[in-house]
């Protein structure tokens, strides 16, 4: 199931601009603004050109590092309506977000089968060091 379903391309849906250059660079900002019920609202994606980029890159490149940029963008964008089961749609000139039906949402993943309480442990001498045991199949960190 898609989670965009629109008339037209989602880049088309952005809003680019540019803050003032500072002597660290230029930023940029794609916007994607989205109506959530009643509410208008926005995802954003800040990228930065630093003076030495655009030397090197020249005007020309700016165009491909925004391509980048509005790549990424939409990437997120999709991972975001997927992990938060949400949709964009709409015909208007600006989209609308909602849930996805449960029935149309992605299968949850199999439950992790639950095993017996272990024993309690038996008392140990006094003294002597408390050993917990740890199951083969779990890693500690993570």
């Amino acid at each position: 199931m898609s989670h965009i379903e629109l008339p037209h391309a989602l880049e088309d849906y952005f809003a680019f601009a540019e803050t003032t250059a500072t002597r660290n660079g230029r930023r940029f900002v794609i916007s994607l603004p989205y109506f959530d019920g009643a509410r208008l609202d926005r995802l954003q994606w800040w990228y930065h050109v630093s003076p030495e980029q655009e030397r090197q890159l020249g005007e020309a490149a700016l165009a491909t590092v925004r391509a980048q940029a509005t790549e990424r963008f939409q990437r997120h964008i999709e991972r975001w309506l997927q992990n938060t089961r949400q949709r964009l749609r709409g015909e208007e000139p600006i989209p609308r977000i909602d849930t996805v039906a449960p029935s149309l949402a992605l299968p949850a993943a199999d439950p992790e089968p639950v095993s017996a309480p272990a024993p309690p442990p038996a008392a140990a001498p006094a003294g002597a060091a408390t050993v917990v045991a740890w199951p083969a199949d779990k890693v500690a960190n993570g």
